[in-house]
């Protein structure tokens, strides 16, 4: 049976979205849960995971291939086999000697898919929502990619951990937790191939006939946009901060306390980030859709932003006075959470904007690609901060990253109604 051409976003949004975060914060985040329960140093940790950002920043080299050949709904659940077969792999390569590299190269598969499956999530996002609508469900996206972030952070987290303490093996708990996401994504997979809609829209813009000419077009396009310089600068900087305390939040609170850390098990872990985080996450990312539909993203983006930057001030207190209670740090972690929540939606919203035209798919991909190496250079080199000056100067020194932000957001120039809902006559 043909899927129909329109299908109520509830049925697809929160899957897709769901689905696009998972392989994203398994290797961005959750491998450097693994890595640290498995001796890796933060050096090497934040080296070679920030590495593993490549592929999102590079994308918009592919992305008009996604544009120009088969359908956005094809290439969705096509690579959502391919990122299950990834997972699998990783969980086969983890018991043998060379695990570190191995699994390495197979999160390299992993984010060149999950990177491709990135372009065409949203290009069928924006071809399928009308633009009133995808104001209105850039909170609930938003949401549940954070929420794809927070199961691999919070549950995922905690089965490794409860695993490893029943068997007695560190290895086996993430064998484990890979073989779940594997088998997971490729039902996913096959959810996806029924239930996605067919918008009229989502066709190939070309045959193939003018490949290199529309190929270069569509990046030419995107540099030729008013206030390109600015907008750049936007796309690299608002993230400037969280790139780097991203990268150590995971080692900070496994880390010891005489080394500076908080000394949490793998399975706090998962339970404050599975828990009350996943809370404050619906929340701020919920009332960051609404607020923005109903007032529009001018009003909202100095709100939005200082939302996002003051959770780091929660991170320097710990890192000061190492609280020993798990209702504190999970208290701190809520603030993180609903505040990133809130303020990245006004961020995705702007890309929205700047990718706007007849390639809205290539070039909100190349916005991703500008995202991405914002947050890979800095990412890359916050280990090796951290190891030198400890993490209360580490997280006073993210503190201070966020300044270049505010200078940017201080010079944009947002359409007054930009975001807000037009209601039907």
């Amino acid at each position: 049976m043909d899927a129909p051409k329109f299908r109520n976003p509830w049925a697809w949004i929160p899957t897709l979205y769901y689905a696009q975060g998972i392989p994203y914060v398994v290797v961005m985040t959750l491998s450097t849960v693994m890595y640290k329960n498995l001796g890796v140093s933060n050096t090497d940790i934040a080296l070679y995971t920030s590495w593993l950002y490549l592929p999102w920043v590079i994308k918009p080299l592919w992305s008009p291939f996604v544009d120009l050949y088969g359908t956005k709904r094809r290439w969705i659940f096509a690579l959502q086999f391919v990122i299950g077969v990834a997972f699998a792999l990783v969980a086969v390569t983890l018991p043998g000697p060379m695990y570190f590299r191995m699994s390495l190269a197979v999160f390299w598969l992993m984010a060149f898919g999950s990177a491709t499956h990135d372009i065409a999530a949203d290009g069928f996002y924006l071809l399928a929502m009308k633009q009133g609508d995808q104001a209105a469900f850039v909170g609930v996206r938003s949401t549940f990619y954070r929420l794809a972030t927070l199961s691999a952070q919070g549950a995922l987290v905690w089965v490794a951990g409860r695993w490893a303490e029943r068997s007695g093996n560190v290895v086996q708990g993430w064998v484990l937790v890979f073989a779940l996401l594997a088998a997971v994504f490729l039902a996913v997979g096959a959810y996806h191939f029924f239930a996605l809609p067919k918008p009229e829209s989502d066709r190939p813009t070309t045959g193939g006939q003018t490949l290199v000419k529309e190929f270069f077009q569509i990046f030419g396009e995107f540099l030729r946009k008013p206030g390109i310089g600015l907008i750049l600068a936007m796309l690299l900087l608002y993230r400037l901060a969280e790139s780097q305390a991203l990268k150590l939040l995971s080692p900070f609170l496994l880390d010891a306390r005489d080394k500076g850390g908080l000394g949490l098990t793998t399975q706090q872990v998962g339970i404050v980030y599975g828990t009350v985080g996943v809370a404050a996450l619906t929340i701020g990312g919920i009332i960051g859709g609404v607020v923005i539909s109903k007032f529009g993203l001018r009003r909202l983006l100095w709100p939005m932003i200082i939302a996002m930057h003051t959770p780091i001030v929660a991170f320097l207190l710990l890192a000061v006075y190492q609280p020993a209670s798990v209702w504190i740090v999970g208290t701190a972690l809520a603030v993180e959470q609903f505040g990133y929540g809130f303020g990245f939606t006004a961020y995705m919203l702007y890309m929205m904007m700047v990718a706007d035209g007849p390639h809205k798919t290539a070039h909100y991909a190349i916005c991703t690609g500008f995202m991405a190496l914002g947050m890979m250079l800095p990412g890359m080199a916050a280990g090796w901060i951290e190891d030198h000056v400890g993490y209360v100067k580490f997280f006073g020194w993210v503190l201070a990253c966020t300044i270049p932000s505010f200078v940017v957001i201080a010079r944009l120039n947002i359409p007054p109604e930009f975001g807000k809902k037009v209601d039907a006559k």
